[in-house]
């Protein structure tokens, strides 16, 4: 997959406005190794060697490649078709089903399946709006850049605020129109399926908000879980971490 012209030099971290290109031009080994086409960005705190210059540098810099349209696209084709979103699209119909949300669609087997089929066009039209139309036209990037800050609160502002900032796509910190646009779009979007009494100004908008902070605590949990993962495997037993690796998941997919 090719990327978009030549990348830019920024800082990691951009806070909470736009910030400066730096000087300095680093780019990790890890960064070259990964697929540009992932939402996965290199997390800076997983280097070895945390006193040395280079990753004095890497934590300050890195070399920000932009996402070409096509590769927007193929993020969301991945998302669409991976097992994860059949699987939390099926817990959240069963969920919805046990709680009696949408009693309109009914009960028992064509109940469900009403609420499975409700529940995968939220997602789905949520991704292809916000992660490829919208990113793609406003010239955004859908991807999580992980804090190079060190202190838990910083690093758990920095994430919740990602909804309301993320970078164009000369790599600086810009106002994160596509996702306000997309849950907005796409909460009006659902009114063309949902059962008419779910169809009011008011549900409309509980449904834009819930999308946004659905998205922070994603993001939060985007921020966080490399932490959870090296504490993991550093004390799991052996037999577990071996059943990881066997496991036939992409390794950027891999929990």
């Amino acid at each position: 997959m090719q990327e978009t012209s030549s990348p830019t030099s920024i800082a990691l971290d951009e806070g909470s406005g736009a910030n400066q290109p730096a000087s300095i031009q680093y780019e990790s080994p890890d960064q070259k190794a990964s697929s540009l086409c992932s939402l996965r960005v290199l997390d800076s705190s997983t280097s070895s060697s945390p006193n040395s210059k280079r990753e004095q540098a890497a934590d300050a810099v890195m070399i920000y490649r932009p996402l070409s349209p096509r590769c927007k696209f193929d993020l969301f084709l991945k998302q669409t078709y991976s097992p994860y979103t059949f699987a939390s699209a099926g817990f959240q119909a069963a969920w919805a089903d046990a709680t009696g949300r949408w009693p309109h669609y009914g009960v028992g087997a064509q109940g469900l399946a009403k609420r499975l089929g409700a529940t995968l066009a939220d997602t789905e039209s949520r991704r292809f709006i916000q992660t490829f139309a919208l990113s793609t036209v406003l010239h955004q990037d859908p991807r999580y850049f992980p804090s190079n800050k060190r202190s838990f609160i910083a690093r758990g502002w920095y994430a919740l605020t990602r909804v309301a900032v993320t970078k164009n796509d000369n790599g600086y910190g810009t106002f994160n129109s596509s996702e306000f646009l997309g849950a907005l779009f796409t909460s009006s979007l659902q009114n063309a399926y949902y059962p008419r009494p779910d169809r009011t100004l008011g549900d409309t908008l509980n449904r834009f908000a819930g999308a946004l902070s659905s998205d922070a605590i994603s993001d939060l949990l985007r921020e966080f879980t490399p932490d959870m993962k090296r504490l993991f495997r550093k004390h799991a037993p052996k037999e577990i971490l071996k059943i990881e690796k066997r496991l036939p998941i992409p390794a950027d997919e891999k929990p």
